[in-house]
């Protein structure tokens, strides 16, 4: 169950939310309400990432900058033999 929210914008920002409102034939409330939702989801996710590394840093747990740049080389490497 959705419950209401007043919010904010610059008059910008709600400018554009009507425009896209408009061209998606959503509401400026559906919109803001997925917009509000995936924040939520990205931020809550990058959190959880963060504090995972912590864990894996705090019980000694890294990669070496030499693993990981040789890693990276290869992929670069790749990319670049796809390319050609």
């Amino acid at each position: 169950m959705s419950e209401p929210l007043t919010l904010r914008l610059e008059r910008r920002t709600k400018a554009r939310l009507d425009k896209l409102a408009k061209a998606t034939e959503r509401s400026r409330a559906f919109l803001a309400a997925e917009a509000v939702k995936q924040y939520l989801e990205l931020n809550e996710w990058q959190i959880a990432a963060i504090r995972e590394g912590l864990r894996d840093a705090e019980q000694g747990r890294f990669v070496s900058h030499e693993r990981l740049k040789a890693k990276w080389e290869r992929r670069l490497a790749a990319a670049l033999d796809k390319a050609r």
